[in-house]
């Protein structure tokens, strides 16, 4: 028998609930937190001030789970970019931003990223003509997202391509039909803000 069987999976409203913000970015999310601004429980938020080891922890879960990533995933991101010039925590994010995985959700191929992890995984997009299933590979500028021949009649992408079609996607990203595009690396401004980077690499670099 798997060991995962009996792993207890947290609903991701309660998660968000209790972070207090909406790591996932689905629209739902903003609207739970809207009508029910507390933690599971149902206790008010605390306002007692918090220990800045519980916070970097706190701020590490956020883009974390954001990008479901492991805690090794999350370190060796660290790692690298601490390695690149400019700032840390700026370039933790950037490199996150360009997993596969992130930029399929990006490009609006998928409602969520793990949405878009599982398709990535399940080879239903090509990367520069390629079938590629790991969704932790980081793209590059010039590099062409397109969905596999035989994916092109799948319910969830061309519906989801359909919505993809009339919203406006993030500038260093472009969608004509169904091939994306990287146009260039993502830069901090970019990038939504739902953790405090800086706290995290503060957490790594002790």
């Amino acid at each position: 028998m798997s060991k995962n069987v009996n792993r207890k999976v947290t609903p991701k409203g309660k998660i968000v609930r209790r972070l207090g913000v909406n790591i996932f970015g689905n629209a739902k999310y903003d609207k739970l937190l809207g009508k029910r601004d507390v933690p599971p429980g149902g206790a008010p938020r605390r306002r007692n001030k918090q220990s800045i080891y519980g916070l970097q922890l706190q701020e590490k879960q956020k883009i974390r789970l954001a990008y479901g990533v492991s805690e090794k995933q999350l370190r060796a991101v660290y790692v690298t970019a601490k390695k690149m010039e400019g700032v840390t925590g700026s370039n933790m994010l950037i490199l996150l931003e360009s997993r596969f995985d992130n930029v399929v959700y990006r490009l609006g191929y998928c409602s969520t990223r793990p949405q878009a992890r599982q398709l990535v995984r399940h080879g239903h997009f090509l990367l520069n003509g390629r079938k590629v299933d790991m969704p932790g590979v980081l793209l590059n500028p010039g590099d062409v997202i397109t969905v596999r021949e035989r994916s092109a009649e799948l319910k969830v992408l061309k519906e989801n391509l359909e919505v993809a079609a009339a919203v406006s996607k993030p500038a260093w990203l472009t969608l004509e039909g169904a091939k994306g595009t990287v146009v260039r690396m993502p830069e901090r401004a970019d990038i939504p803000n739902i953790a405090d980077e800086q706290v995290v690499v503060e957490f790594y670099s002790k």
